[in-house]
């Protein structure tokens, strides 16, 4: 099959994944996290089509893991922006069901690529513990572990993907926080949500990354 009907299917699917996204967003935020309409559908639908057209030319076998990816940076973004939480019974699977399934796809790829994805995800992890450790307020446990996904997913395509992911994360809480106290006229001590950053960064990180290729 080729890329673009692998997208449209995929696309077709996310739909259903945002219809369970949205039932998982209601069960952790106190308002419904997002208009009655199908928006939050939508949006993963078109994250899952985007992630099928990008990955699925040159490595299949990775698609299942990156659509993974997508469903949980859309469902915790919501989330987080809804309640100000990183739910753990998102965070915690996410982690081994990213790395079996990229575990899965070796038979195309060595070793090497599962072993950086690993320190990939060590050094995220530590990096944002470090920060919630200085700077409590700034960054939550939450972070740390969705940071360890991210890490992981990221790595496996290489340690630019990494960089990019949590730089384009960092610059865009940025740019939203200085914008939140210019117009929005908010205290510096108020307490604004990054996983919506971190899960922005990360996509957009995958779909920008250089082609999959077998090393």
């Amino acid at each position: 099959m080729t890329a673009i009907p692998m997208a449209l299917l995929a696309g077709l699917l996310g739909l259903v994944a945002g219809w369970a996204a949205r039932a998982l967003a209601r069960r952790h935020c106190q308002r419904p996290p997002v208009p009655r309409w199908p928006l939050l559908e939508a949006g993963m639908g078109l994250v899952w089509a985007l992630l099928a057209l990008r990955v699925w030319p040159s490595h299949p076998a990775a698609l299942p893991a990156y659509l993974v990816l997508g469903f949980v940076c859309v469902t915790l973004a919501v989330i987080d922006l809804g309640s100000k939480l990183l739910p753990n019974r998102i965070t915690y699977p996410a982690l081994p069901v990213v790395a079996v399934l990229l575990a899965a796809s070796l038979a195309e790829h060595d070793l090497g690529r599962m072993v950086r994805a690993l320190e990939a995800a060590g050094l995220a992890g530590l990096a944002l513990l470090a920060l919630a450790l200085v700077s409590p307020g700034g960054m939550g446990l939450g972070d740390v572990k969705f940071a360890l996904v991210l890490g992981l997913a990221l790595g496996w395509l290489g340690w630019g993907a990494v960089a990019a992911g949590f730089a384009g994360a960092f610059l865009l809480g940025g740019v939203v926080a200085l914008a939140a106290l210019v117009v929005l006229h908010v205290g510096r001590r108020a307490q604004l949500p990054f996983g919506p950053w971190l899960a922005a960064g990360a996509l957009l990180a995958v779909l920008a990354s250089a082609p999959l290729r077998a090393t």
